[in-house]
């Protein structure tokens, strides 16, 4: 029984295998580290792994609290994170078995009247709960000091690289978590760069229970696509004759190929629309592709340019004309 005690009771540094000079980035390296370890998940067959466990998280959570860490540096409380009794009180002499009472400044006579001390461990121990109350600390009112709760592990963070037509169409997407687990996670209506999805109990193990998961999304630029709001812009090259004399052609899009109907005489600049091609919008909408023409003009076509020739001396009007140039 006490080799268990003084294990139990341990410097709380030690415990975490950090110097008392550690900074609270090396302690809480230090504690994710043990956690991992010798979290209960993982150590089913070994009760020592789970004892050792809660005095690890115990030390990480006295250290990782300033006002904790510093009373505890001071000596004011224990490993427990309970108040110390002060020197000279406690045992035999403070109400318990051995009788008698604590001494006035005049002495103690046998049925006099006990001190009330109550007023002194306030004021040792902050208003301490118990005093007077009948609550009490170490072996005064019978009570026990509150320990601190336990708390939940650190969050862990994740980037997830997610591809243009994949966010567009809300694909679901597949997450490597660090404690070995694979998660199919569905990316939410209306999700844009930056976008943060929190999975529940996915991140570092604690005493009371795991944190968070936190999974930022990086959509990755697309080669001919572009984003506008809901919508996707797309500039389409089609040839001289296209253009002219109108086609039916194959045009791409986030959900594959469809057919668009370019419409004779049409110009550079022209915008034609596909309508639900574009983004889910938070409403569960999606927006349209908005498919801009690019007439391409072929630079070293002699037959095309002896045509053209012709056709300026028969007189083909000014387009800038409205413009006043």
């Amino acid at each position: 029984m006490m080799v268990e005690n003084e294990a139990r009771m341990a410097d709380l540094y030690s415990e975490l295998g950090v110097a008392r000079s550690a900074a609270e980035a090396d302690i809480k390296k230090a504690y994710r580290k043990l956690a991992k370890e010798l979290h209960p998940d993982r150590n089913k067959d070994n009760p020592k792994a789970a004892e050792r466990f809660s005095r690890v998280t115990r030390a990480y959570d006295i250290l990782m609290d300033k006002d904790k860490r510093a009373r505890y540096d001071r000596g004011e409380i224990d490993e427990e994170g309970n108040p110390r009794m002060p020197f000279g009180y406690g045992g035999a002499g403070a109400g318990g078995a051995g009788g008698g009472g604590f001494r006035r400044p005049g002495g103690f006579e046998p049925g006099g009247e006990t001190a009330d001390l109550s007023d002194l461990f306030e004021g040792l121990f902050g208003g301490a709960q118990g005093g007077r109350n009948g609550g009490g600390f170490g072996g005064f009112g019978g009570g026990s000091a509150r320990r601190p709760p336990p708390q939940k592990g650190a969050d862990a963070g994740y980037r997830l690289a997610v591809s243009f037509a994949d966010a567009a169409t809300l694909k679901e997407q597949r997450v490597n978590l660090g404690n070995g687990k694979t998660i199919e996670i569905k990316l939410p209506k209306g999700v844009e760069e930056g976008a943060k999805i929190r999975l529940a109990g996915q991140g570092e193990p604690g005493a009371a229970g795991s944190g968070d998961a936190i999974v930022t999304i990086h959509i990755t630029p697309h080669r001919f696509f572009t984003r506008d709001g809901d919508n996707i812009r797309l500039d389409l090259p089609i040839t001289l004759d296209e253009a002219l004399l109108g086609a039916r052609m194959k045009v791409p899009t986030v959900d594959g190929p469809v057919m668009l109907s370019v419409p004779s005489g049409s110009t550079s600049g022209k915008v034609l629309r596909l309508k639900g091609k574009g983004f889910t919008n938070k409403a569960g909408q999606r927006g349209d592709q908005l498919v801009t023409l690019m007439v391409d003009v072929p630079a070293d076509d002699a037959e095309l340019k002896r045509f053209v020739e012709g056709w300026k001396e028969r007189g083909r009007g000014n387009p800038r004309a409205a413009m006043g140039v």
